[in-house]
């Protein structure tokens, strides 16, 4: 499974080190930035990942920054992606299972490393439940009528 991460300046010391934790653990990993802490403005790293996934360069994505919010609202401007905003490793499960969630979401300023590391986890070993969910889920993708 190849994942694309990303962040701004916030979370950029949390995005290397789950990085590294994930190559380590197998995956291969595009860090799409940025690689130091000077000031970014999240939306610009957020619209990067977006982009990402909707080419299908990327089947996953982690996208981070202070909150985690500013982020997760930048990839969801983009149709293809599903992020889910998580602080715990419930959510981050029931986001695939239930919401076919292709981002994962979380706050650095807020989401410790071990949390954070554990988020990662359940969300990348939870599938789709698909089923009642199905029809809900292409929703998310069309416009509301």
């Amino acid at each position: 499974m190849r994942i694309v991460i990303a962040s701004d300046h916030a979370a950029v010391e949390l995005k290397a080190l789950l990085a590294d934790w994930l190559r380590e653990s197998g995956y291969k990993v595009d860090d799409l930035g940025p690689m130091t802490a000077d000031r970014v403005d999240y939306p610009d790293y957020g619209y990067k990942l977006a982009a990402a996934i909707a080419s299908g360069s990327a089947e996953r994505g982690i996208a981070l920054c202070g909150s985690g919010i500013g982020i997760s609202i930048a990839v969801n401007r983009n149709p293809a992606c599903r992020a889910a905003l998580v602080s715990e490793p419930l959510s981050a499960a029931l986001s695939r299972e239930h919401n076919d969630a292709n981002v994962l979401a979380m706050g650095a300023r807020l989401t410790g490393p071990d949390m954070a590391k554990a988020c990662v986890e359940a969300f990348l070993s939870t599938d789709f439940g698909g089923g009642r969910h199905a029809d809900r889920v292409a929703k998310l993708s069309s416009p509301a009528s």
